[in-house]
């Protein structure tokens, strides 16, 4: 097992940590769904994102990144997707109407929808990638691809309640419809600006 150390093990937990935390396509969709839909709706949501996200790293680890580095083709058009599936979503969200009018006209994203999710937030693959080609623990591949994926599925749940219960406590707050429009909007335009660095590989 060479590589195995607590300060690899500290280093791999503190990425995860903090980049499940920090703002991203993920996160602005979780905190938009605490806001229309309240935590209890927004669990399947939530349980998508940390359960996808950790099947992702570990398909990832056993090398499934390496089909896209062999086939850029195939990795061209998960892009396109990811883009055109991000911008009706954020179209989504921006039309969500007031709180009370959003749950009747909408609903949260499903635990399905947000596994399928991951495949084009391109925000999943940055984490993935580098974590699988950063963090070596164990020698076997398998195993290495385990641990890693394991450590995001710890560190992703308190990331994902925090961001529902935050915008779940907005809930009050943004009764108004005035309020909660320009919120929705907001959200919007995020997940839209958060595409910037997958359509900015167009031009480089």
């Amino acid at each position: 097992m060479e590589g195995f150390s607590s300060a690899t093990l500290a280093a791999l937990f503190l990425f995860a940590f903090s980049s499940s935390f920090t703002p991203g396509p993920n996160n602005m969709m979780l905190l938009a769904s605490g806001v229309n839909f309240g935590v209890r709706r927004s669990v399947p949501h939530m349980t998508g994102v940390d359960l996808g996200f950790t099947g992702m790293v570990f398909l990832i680890g056993l090398g499934l990144g390496q089909v896209f580095t062999r086939y850029p083709l195939l990795y061209l058009t998960l892009k396109v997707a990811g883009i055109a599936y991000l911008l009706w979503l954020a179209w989504r969200i921006a039309h969500s109407g007031p709180v009370k009018e959003g749950e009747a006209k909408a609903r949260p994203m499903t635990f399905l929808e947000a596994c399928a999710f991951q495949w084009v937030n391109p925000k999943a693959w940055m984490m993935a990638v580098t974590a699988i080609s950063t963090y070596r623990v164990f020698e076997d591949t398998t195993l290495n691809a385990i641990f890693v994926a394991l450590n995001f599925a710890v560190a992703n749940l308190p990331s994902v309640l925090v961001w529902v219960w935050f915008g779940a406590g907005m809930r009050k707050l943004l009764s108004d419809p005035g309020r909660v429009r320009i919120f929705n909007w907001t959200m919007a335009a995020l997940l839209v600006a958060s595409l910037w660095p997958i359509v900015r590989e167009f031009w480089v």
